[in-house]
């Protein structure tokens, strides 16, 4: 599987620096990568990322047409913030989202990390729709979720991925400032 995750990897990067440009292609980038790591997290017992990738499929799609069409004003979403009205429902998606692939983990595989596991895919599911939106604190999502995933694919063996998601972190602090530029710009 080795090259699988160097693949996803290298394809990674791409849609790390594209993400950063806030370039909509990000979105194809976004489509191949996670149909390469459905199979890496699995094999690596991540069942939960392994699962998530699926989402992640069908968030790029949804991410493409609602980038390209703007919301529905017919020209480029523009970055923004999130709502306030926004943050209850996320958190109680988080919350939920958390608890349920958690308790599945638990009960119903073999996983050695299930909360973990949970945490980190409750959390993209938070990300990819802020991502999906353009608001800027997509960025926070990611970088929690980028710095504990980091951690646990070192825990796992995932060399590779483990370095991406460093990398990400990183790249994601460099990304929330940049997008907050672009809001004032």
């Amino acid at each position: 599987m080795d090259y699988l995750e160097i693949t996803g990897t290298v394809i990674g990067l791409l849609y790390l620096w594209l993400e950063y440009k806030a370039s909509i292609y990000l979105w194809i980038a976004g489509v191949i990568m996670p149909a390469i790591y459905i199979f890496v997290y699995y094999e690596a017992g991540l069942y939960a990322d392994s699962g998530i990738n699926v989402y992640y499929l069908l968030a790029a799609v949804y991410g493409w047409i609602i980038w390209q069409r703007g919301g529905g004003n017919k020209k480029e979403l523009p970055v923004t913030y999130t709502p306030l009205r926004v943050y209850l429902p996320l958190a109680l998606v988080f919350v939920v989202a958390f608890w349920v692939i958690g308790w599945i983990l638990v009960n119903f595989t073999d996983s050695t990390v299930p909360w973990l596991d949970s945490f980190t895919t409750a959390l993209s599911i938070v990300g990819m729709w802020l991502l999906a939106r353009k608001y800027v604190e997509q960025w926070l999502a990611w970088i929690a979720v980028d710095v504990v995933s980091c951690g646990l694919y070192v825990y796992k063996g995932l060399d590779f991925t483990a370095f991406l998601y460093g990398l990400y972190a990183v790249i994601a602090i460099f990304g929330y400032f940049k997008w907050k530029k672009m809001i004032s710009a």
